[in-house]
């Protein structure tokens, strides 16, 4: 059965790495980048990230129609990683986007995430931990980027919150156990 893993955690925390780490165990991968290389620095972190990749997985760069995108590779690949939703909100609000039609793609991902056609591992950052932004717009970026996060955690299996590298689970759907007031074999071993 597919899985959901979504990662958040602040700048240089260990996310994309544990993505790749995590996703590595299946075969076929696509990784999904919604970054854009518009300065020197984000050209850098962008092939930084790709040597870190296994170079048989195929990368697909989309940094606005992510759900459009995800649902052609659904059937196609075992496991998909989308990194990150952090830039694609911001690629979204600076192209124009609405927060509501934002909202609307975020809740269209939690949604195909929801059907566990293929597993999927995301990765977000957690922005509301740190300095209160200046600018409307920052408010606004924290803001909707929470909401959304919010979304895909709901939907996803795992929730994983990276602190200086280390992941530390916050979500996990729990296995069925016995129901309620059931005997345990090992507990009809015991003497009284």
């Amino acid at each position: 059965m597919a899985s959901s893993l979504f990662i958040l955690g602040g700048a240089r925390s260990g996310k994309s790495r544990f993505a790749v780490s995590d996703a590595a165990l299946s075969r076929r991968v696509a990784f999904v980048a919604t970054a854009r290389a518009a300065d020197d620095d984000m050209a850098r972190r962008i092939a930084r990230h790709r040597a870190e990749r296994p170079r048989h997985w195929k990368t697909v760069e989309e940094p606005y129609d992510l759900v459009q995108h995800l649902t052609g590779l659904e059937d196609a690949f075992d496991a998909v990683v989308v990194d990150c939703l952090t830039l694609w909100v911001s690629n979204c609000l600076l192209r124009g986007d609405t927060d509501d039609a934002i909202l609307d793609e975020a809740e269209a991902l939690a949604k195909l995430i929801g059907r566990r056609a293929t597993s999927f591992t995301v990765v977000s950052n957690e922005v509301g931990e740190g300095v209160h932004p200046e600018t409307a717009m920052g408010l606004r970026f924290r803001d909707l980027l929470g909401f959304v996060n919010q979304r895909v955690a709901a939907a996803c299996d795992r929730v994983v919150l990276m602190v200086a590298g280390v992941p530390l689970t916050i979500k996990a759907v729990a296995t069925p156990g016995p129901p309620a007031g059931s005997v345990r074999p090992d507990d009809a071993l015991q003497s009284p």
